[in-house]
């Protein structure tokens, strides 16, 4: 039996249909907050069941009879919450006695420079310390991060960041779920540590040159402090936590937080992951 946390998410959900495509339904247990949003997956044989981060006798009684678990990570932005959230995961796949955890972390976790890198460390630490076999999962940056914004971007003809020249090897959601639900079902996988990233990287620049290629429309790239990007994300009515995290990890990026060529996610899946112009081209036509 396979849990996934999460798993009416954007990340969630892909990964249930990755697994879907090798393990019997039966076999997958989805764990919501909201078992009505998830009323598709029960239609299709998937087991649904109801817990919260917050209430720790409700994940022992989701976890039941779990055999490997995958926790997708919280997506508090609170600090300390997202943290805090996974300990209560941990400590009941502990008492379910789980044979195998995995886990959604970021990038090279223990050397970024992003902020957000904090309560993975953290989480990455209770792994060790709670003597279940893991596999962590670090992902990069999603290519969608940038590609949800530009109906604004091609509103205003700019597409505005802190990443300065650094390079973004991104990949879409698509191609990290397909990693989780390969580590979730491949043998041996106690003990890794993959380190997931798209196979070429790129500006921000050349992100608005390819909107604009694409569009028909000139987009330009303008690069600005952090504090001013993440004053104009409040100002475009992003919540102040999602505009500090969006600043900070540009920021990051502009430092090398957001490059990789070492390609361990297309050697996982088994295929090119996915370049932005294609993830672009979905946003476009949408």
């Amino acid at each position: 039996m396979i849990v996934v946390t999460g798993a009416t998410g954007q990340l969630g959900r892909l990964v249930i249909e990755n697994l879907l495509r090798s393990e019997p339904a039966s076999s997958i247990v989805a764990v919501v907050r909201d078992p009505a949003k998830a009323a598709d997956l029960s239609n299709r044989g998937v087991q649904v069941r109801q817990a919260d981060y917050t209430q720790p006798a409700s994940l022992r009684v989701a976890f039941a009879g779990a055999d490997k678990l995958l926790l997708i990570s919280s997506s508090e932005l609170e600090p300390g919450q997202r943290a805090s959230h996974h300990r209560a995961v941990i400590d009941a796949a502990i008492d379910c006695e789980v044979k195998l955890i995995g886990y959604t972390s970021v990038l090279r976790a223990n050397t970024t420079p992003l902020g957000l890198a904090a309560d993975h460390v953290q989480t990455e630490a209770m792994l060790k310390a709670s003597a279940i076999p893991f596999v962590v999962l670090r992902n990069g940056w999603y290519t969608e991060n940038y590609t949800i914004s530009i109906p604004t971007v091609l509103a205003h003809g700019a597409l505005m960041g802190s990443a300065g020249d650094g390079g973004i090897a991104s990949a879409s959601r698509a191609d990290y779920a397909a990693a989780a639900a390969l580590a979730m079902t491949l043998p041996d996988q106690a003990g890794r540590v993959y380190e997931l990233a798209g196979d070429t990287a790129y500006t921000l620049s050349e992100f608005a040159a390819e909107i604009s290629r694409q569009s028909g429309k000139t987009v330009n790239y303008m690069n600005l402090p952090r504090e001013e990007y993440k004053s104009a994300l409040v100002g475009f009515g992003l919540p102040e936590p999602v505009a500090d995290l969006l600043a900070d990890s540009d920021s990051g990026a502009s430092q090398g937080g957001l490059f990789d060529d070492k390609r361990q996610l297309s050697a996982l899946i088994g295929r090119p992951t996915t370049p932005m112009a294609e993830t672009i081209a979905t946003e476009i036509k949408a």
